[in-house]
């Protein structure tokens, strides 16, 4: 590789450390709170390397929002390589009951940064928070829909919904047991659905 290549590469790979402190951070104090340096600080970079790739707090918003993103892509991939789709359901429940210790400190990453960012004017940010959400709530419908459930959207909809709504709950209560609890309560609901005609009983 050329030096002109190294360095690219090594630009690169300082952005993602960014982008994934600044997914860290802002998960953990909110965007209001965060200031560039936090970031620089979390990512172990000087203050001005932060200012060189990200000219703004917003910009850095949108990063941690791909972040977010690229996660949830590795996640679902992940799942989709369990046999069929009630496990990945399941499997999909049992990693958000998992982080039941972070949710109860901070809430839920995408959550929380998309109900800050509803709060501002411009309407632009929230939108992005919200294309995140609607990604998980299309694969969770492309799982019903595979398992032969009806109204794979809705099914969708009180999943996410519910998972959304226990870690508003074990945030605010700082109880990880909402989680436990609540996980389990959902589990106990895909397994009444039954099997569908694209699951094996």
């Amino acid at each position: 590789m050329t030096n002109s290549g190294d360095r690219r590469a090594q630009a690169a790979q300082k952005r993602r450390r960014l982008s994934a402190a600044a997914a860290r951070v802002l998960h953990e104090q909110g965007v209001e709170r965060t200031t560039l340096a936090d970031i620089a600080r979390e990512a172990g970079v000087p203050v001005g390397n932060v200012y060189y790739y990200f000219k703004t707090k917003d910009e850095l918003v949108r990063a941690a929002l791909a972040e977010h993103r690229a996660r949830l892509d590795e996640l679902t991939a992940g799942l989709d390589r369990l046999p069929d789709p009630r496990a990945r359901l399941a499997a999909l429940v049992e990693s958000w009951t998992a982080e039941r210790e972070s949710t109860a400190r901070h809430g839920c990453p995408t959550g929380t940064l998309a109900a800050e960012l509803g709060k501002r004017a411009d309407g632009t940010l929230d939108a992005e928070a919200g294309a995140v959400l609607r990604r998980l709530l299309d694969w969770a419908a492309a799982q019903f829909r595979a398992w032969g459930v009806p109204d794979p959207d809705g099914h969708a909809l009180t999943l996410v919904s519910a998972y959304q709504g226990m870690s508003l709950l074990a945030h605010a209560l700082r109880d990880p047991a909402v989680m436990t609890a609540e996980g389990a309560r959902l589990l106990r609901w895909l397994d009444s659905l039954g099997a569908g005609p694209g699951v094996s009983p």
